[in-house]
């Protein structure tokens, strides 16, 4: 008979944790050693191979909430995606990119592909048909983030990772935004999973890490590039996230079901132009969100109307913070076009619709009414 699979929160809390076999411990210990043994060992272990015990572990917490065989921990999310396209793509290469991505995802490919001679396509949309166009006889990998910074726009993930299959191509995803909560790209046949672990893994908004999540194969072959980068994560900040993931479940369900509620609420303001969250009938994808995320997430946008200037909005927020990251228990809101896209030119951010009265808001866990009510004085203030 098959062993029962865990549940979210399950794996959540038990998975991934080291077991302190000496004292008997309810919490993993903290190996904080930078050098061990090596006669006469099955593993030698180094921090910089990613493999010391806290790494190990919570490296297992990742893969079994991604549905994976294996996975990685970085020392950001950017430490980890690039790594995880220089593990696949090399001078001669061509990837084929969303063209709805996160700032520093989109900057890290324009500054950092030419001088590796690695060519570059951002497609024109997000549906499938953009991305087959732009397949070239070169193209190695295709990577995707669904629900994409910061404008919440869907992709059939499903449809990408058939596109990779039939045109020999790998895939990945940013699955930073929805987390593993409420969606699981592995199960719909992507190859590859990305996150900025320093979101809701760590959702305290004290951790930067990253993660990636495959097949053993593929972690083998990033884990190659890895060690010579040297992107790993210390052990003190692994022992925190793998305390932090512990309540994962718990916090992104709590945080979508606030979101859901403030999306709906949002629309109905008359000082509010237009609201992006994939959970609103409203939006565009919401039928293909239905189809592939369990939840719709916690993360939203929405655009004031032009007599309101929105950095003064944000100003006259009380309870709502002004931080420039996201997903942490608290609530907080920012200026895409000021932060996560200010690398971009103005005629960038103005081809993806990103515009200078767009506001994004990561709902945390807090009562609804107050966060409603914080909202409703600061438009009150400037009216």
């Amino acid at each position: 008979m098959s062993k029962k699979k865990p549940g979210l929160n399950t794996i959540c809390t038990h998975i991934g944790e080291v077991k302190d076999e000496q004292f008997k411990g309810a919490v993993s210990p903290m190996y904080l050693s930078s050098s061990y043994e090596f006669l006469d060992v099955d593993v030698k272990r180094y921090p910089r191979y990613f493999n010391t015990p806290n790494q190990e572990y919570l490296a297992k917490k990742i893969a079994a909430l991604e549905h994976t065989e294996a996975a990685l921990i970085f020392g950001s999310g950017m430490a980890a995606i690039s790594t995880m396209f220089l593990a696949f793509l090399k001078q001669g290469d061509h990837i084929v990119v969303q063209n709805t991505l996160y700032g520093g995802t989109v900057n890290f490919i324009k500054e950092e592909f030419p001088k590796y001679g690695i060519e570059f396509t951002f497609t024109n949309g997000y549906n499938v048909d953009d991305f087959d166009i732009a397949i070239k006889p070169n193209t190695k990998l295709i990577h995707i983030e669904t629900p994409s910074n910061p404008l919440m726009t869907v992709t059939d993930i499903k449809a990408i990772a058939n596109l990779g299959k039939e045109r020999g191509v790998l895939t990945s995803i940013d699955n930073t935004f929805a987390s593993p909560v409420n969606q699981n790209p592995m199960d719909l046949g992507i190859d590859m999973v990305m996150h900025s672990a320093t979101k809701y893994f760590g959702g305290h908004s004290d951790i930067l890490a990253g993660a990636v999540a495959s097949s053993n194969e593929h972690i083998e072959r990033i884990w190659n590039v890895g060690k010579n980068l040297g992107g790993n994560l210390s052990d003190m900040t692994v022992w925190m996230l793998e305390r932090s993931m512990k309540t994962l479940g718990l916090r992104v369900k709590a945080q979508t079901k606030n979101a859901m509620k403030l999306a709906k609420w949002l629309e109905k303001q008359p000082k509010v132009s237009r609201v992006y969250y994939p959970g609103l009938k409203s939006h565009p994808e919401h039928q293909l969100a239905k189809s592939q995320m369990r939840g719709f997430g916690a993360m939203l946008s929405f655009e004031l109307t032009d007599d309101l200037e929105a950095q003064q909005f944000q100003k006259q927020l009380q309870l709502i913070k002004s931080s420039m990251s996201l997903a942490g228990v608290e609530s907080t809101m920012l200026s895409p076009h000021l932060t996560s896209h200010a690398l971009l030119t103005q005629e960038e951010r103005d081809a993806v619709g990103i515009s200078d009265q767009l506001i994004r808001f990561s709902v945390g866990i807090e009562d609804v009414k107050d966060l409603k009510h914080d909202i409703s004085q600061a438009i009150a203030a400037l009216d």
